[in-house]
């Protein structure tokens, strides 16, 4: 099954060398690159988020295969939907599933399910991948949606599965934890909540993750597949988060009064 471009020509360019080049300006030479276990990474417009994703994609070494945790925008038929089978088309070209490794995450746990079909309209994912094909233009992928409805239990055993899944595949693989973070908020408010929340992720602490956005009512659309993700992180030996970049749209809008937060962070 190939997933054809849901958001191409509106979140990011569609025309090859014009997404090329925005992703070019949004690159940062990095002399000495993380190998990190994971990473946290936007997925607004690139004209509003690419700045950080650019930042935070540029900092670490992009491996072959790469495990992307997403949430849905959308209600899903399962807890978690895994696109097992295929490729995902970009105007940068094909990036293939990786089966094996899809195989070992579906077998870990019951709570995932195969379906494609719930990727075919949701962008979160889709954002990520030209990034990662412009840095690693053979990138294999492992696309995983995560429901608005997962709680606790359920994501910290999705961690497990994934880092169990992870050690038998026996390749590096990165996993890349697709977020935004506060909406439609001050910039001041943004960033008192975000960096509530950021602390967390540096802690690699999941479990007070989800403990403090739903505590505070921070509108961080992604902090179920970040929770997975650091669950999974810390079982692969990651010890820290290093915050790479921070930015709210208010900086490429000009208004701070109602501003959407994104942060980058590399888990290592």
């Amino acid at each position: 099954m190939k997933r054809l471009p849901y958001v191409a020509g509106y979140f990011y360019p569609d025309d090859p060398d014009l997404l090329k080049n925005t992703i070019q300006s949004f690159i940062r030479d990095v002399e000495k690159k993380i190998k990190a276990v994971g990473v946290v990474a936007p997925h607004a417009g690139y004209e509003y988020s690419g700045p950080v994703a650019g930042m935070v994609y540029s900092a670490v070494e992009i491996p072959e295969n790469i495990i992307i945790l997403s949430p849905a925008h959308h209600r899903i038929s399962s807890l978690f939907a895994l696109f097992d089978r295929g490729s995902w088309l970009t105007p940068l070209g094909e990036a293939k599933i990786e089966p094996r490794l899809a195989d070992l995450v579906a077998e870990e746990t019951d709570l995932i399910s195969r379906d494609p079909e719930a990727h075919r309209k949701e962008h979160s994912i889709e954002v990520q991948v030209p990034f990662l094909q412009y840095f690693r233009p053979d990138v294999s992928i492992v696309p995983i949606m995560v429901s608005y409805q997962a709680g606790w239990p359920e994501l910290s055993q999705l961690g497990r599965a994934l880092a169990e899944a992870v050690k038998k595949f026996g390749q590096q693989a990165l996993l890349v934890a697709s977020t935004d973070m506060s909406h439609y908020v001050s910039k001041k408010v943004a960033e008192e909540l975000d960096f509530k929340a950021i602390s967390f992720i540096e802690k690699l602490d999941p479990e007070g993750l989800v403990r403090v956005v739903t505590s505070f009512g921070i509108s961080m659309c992604g902090f179920q597949p970040t929770a997975a993700m650091l669950a999974a992180a810390r079982v692969l030996g990651a010890r820290e988060g290093r915050l790479i970049s921070y930015q709210t749209s208010g900086e490429r809008t000009g208004d701070y009064r109602e501003v959407v937060g994104y942060a980058g962070l590399a888990i290592v």
